[in-house]
């Protein structure tokens, strides 16, 4: 399987955070109203190339790459706060003029738009979180404590001859052997860089764009945030969705975080894991579909539906 160079990749522009930090954003196209892509820690826009395909025929689609991901700026200051995340979504939306997009993130992307949701409820007309990094306070301690993700992102492997070795590597061992193949090859194309000739690169050799001290930073900041105690300010219906296979946030998590929320669901999803958007892009993208129509916000011709009366308690979980 060979590697597309770099330039193909829908990078729409830039934007602008209030920090001065440059945020690159993906016009992945489609058709119907805007739907916002975030994507997991260590990733980036490029690899929901598939699950954007899938979603074109109902939504728009645009992606962004967080601070310190693929082509964003990374923190000067090495903070990687995921209050910065939100503002990074803050920004986008703001810098594309989408008004009341729909959003869906998947990981730390889902706590991203719930923290930018929180932060100016009513942003989004719904959102669709993939196993959100929304954790309860007693989970939150249990991280600070011991992270083995941070541990694991210290030793990983930056560099390789070329963009088709690091493909062959990825594709070898989970979890990255797991994806689509499609979104493994756009993660490659937009997450490895060529070395720099002043750093010893030959013009083949590539490098982690998401340094491995970034990824064991933002891992490391994963229980600092908030989200879990100001879920009850989402002002939009909300999927809480998790993989029936995860090793990771399960159903008892995605239930916890549903209970707050004014309008939240809970949805499992068969065969997949945590990985489920880039592993099952086209299953996902039709619970996506599903969960955007007539379940969660607004009616099958995208018209937002009223907001629940207040105290509506969460929808009936997913077993």
């Amino acid at each position: 399987m060979s590697v597309a160079a770099p330039a193909t990749e829908p990078v729409r522009n830039r934007c602008a955070t209030p920090d001065g930090l440059g945020i690159a954003v993906y016009d992945f196209g489609g058709h119907g109203p805007d739907l916002l892509l975030v994507h997991a820690t260590g990733f980036c826009a490029g690899p929901f190339g598939p699950l954007a395909r899938s979603l074109s025929p109902r939504f728009r689609c645009w992606g962004l790459d967080l601070r310190g991901h693929g082509r964003s700026d990374r923190p000067a200051d090495g903070d990687f706060a995921w209050s910065g995340f939100a503002t990074d979504v803050l920004t986008v939306v703001e810098c594309l003029g989408l008004e009341r997009p729909f959003g869906f993130g998947h990981s730390c992307g889902g706590a991203a738009v719930l923290l930018a949701e929180q932060a100016r409820p009513g942003l989004f007309r719904s959102l669709y979180c993939f196993e959100p990094v929304v954790m309860p306070d007693a989970a939150r301690a249990h991280i600070a404590a011991h992270n083995p993700l941070a541990d694991g992102a210290r030793r990983r492997r930056e560099t390789f001859p070329s963009a088709e070795d690091a493909l062959a590597n990825y594709a070898s061992k989970p979890p990255y052997r797991e994806l689509d193949p499609e979104a493994l090859r756009l993660y490659v194309e937009s997450g490895f860089e060529l070395v720099p000739a002043d750093e010893g690169g030959d013009g083949r050799a590539v490098r982690l764009r998401c340094r491995r001290h970034d990824e064991a930073e933002t891992f490391a900041a994963a229980g600092d945030h908030d989200a879990f105690a100001h879920l009850h300010q989402v002002a939009c219906p909300v999927t809480l969705c998790c993989g029936k296979e995860t090793d990771a946030f399960g159903v008892r998590l995605m239930k916890a975080d549903a209970e707050p929320i004014p309008d939240g669901r809970v949805e499992v999803l068969e065969g997949m894991g945590h990985f489920g958007p880039l592993q099952q892009p086209a299953v996902v993208a039709e619970a996506v579909i599903r969960a955007f129509g007539a379940g969660a916000g607004c009616g099958p011709d995208g018209a937002p539906r009223p907001a629940p009366p207040a105290g509506h308690g969460a929808g009936t979980p997913a077993s």
